[in-house]
């Protein structure tokens, strides 16, 4: 496929969240660019860093540095959609990186499946340092994994208008709810079965870590039983 896009049509804005992330933001940013297509814009939603991160991301010309209005991940990520010009947006966190090529191999599978609303793919773990985690699965360093998670994630911004933005009630394990709640809605996606993205692990990574993440997985997989059980009554 080509990897040439409509810019009304294609393009893509790159949403990236982030807190005093000057030791890995710079290295994140370097693996948006390497596709041939290059998103119409990279916002970095920026929750009032202290250190170097916003004079490192403004060193890239195609970067936008927009402060956060409210605290918590999910309303830096809902900041972003709303901002963004382009009528696809995916996603990276500052300490990850996305493997070369990843907006040709994905923009270019949307393009042909203009059914679908939004896909994902693959994701490596690797490990950044020495030990992992408390709580972390150290089987997810064997290979590639399906990442139902946000730094694979590439969505048609009309997609928000029928599942909602991420809600606020998570302040971790909100794209874990998000995808309950698409998935009840059976909304049209695809899983591509290559990796898209590189995931670190390190002791700060608080996505990754079963101790933090597990009551408020439970929360969203209760709410999907619930929003099941409420569209068999109606």
């Amino acid at each position: 496929m080509s990897a040439s896009i409509h810019p009304a049509v294609d393009a893509v804005s790159v949403i990236m969240i982030v807190r005093n992330g000057e030791s890995t933001i710079a290295e994140a940013l370097a693996s948006v660019y390497r596709s041939e297509i290059k998103p119409l814009e990279t916002l970095v939603i920026d929750g009032h860093s202290s250190d170097r991160t916003a004079e490192i991301a403004t060193a890239h010309p195609l970067v936008r540095v927009v402060p956060e209005i409210k605290r918590g991940i999910p309303n830096a990520y809902n900041q972003g959609i709303a901002i963004a010009r382009a009528p696809i947006v995916a996603f990276l966190s500052h300490d990850d990186m996305w493997v070369d090529g990843k907006l040709d191999r994905q923009l270019s599978f949307m393009r042909a499946r203009p059914e679908l609303l939004f896909t994902v793919g693959m994701v490596e773990h690797f490990l950044d340092g020495d030990t992992p985690p408390p709580g972390f699965r150290c089987e997810l360093l064997d290979g590639p994994r399906p990442g139902y998670i946000m730094e694979t994630f590439m969505a048609r911004k009309k997609v928000f208008e029928i599942v909602g933005l991420f809600d606020p009630k998570f302040p971790i394990g909100e794209d874990t709810d998000w995808f309950a709640r698409a998935r009840d809605l059976r909304v049209p996606s695809e899983m591509l079965p290559e990796t898209l993205a590189r995931k670190r692990v390190h002791s700060t990574n608080a996505s990754l870590n079963d101790l933090k993440n597990s009551a408020l997985l439970l929360n969203a997989l209760r709410d999907s039983v619930a929003r099941k059980r409420s569209a068999q009554k109606a």
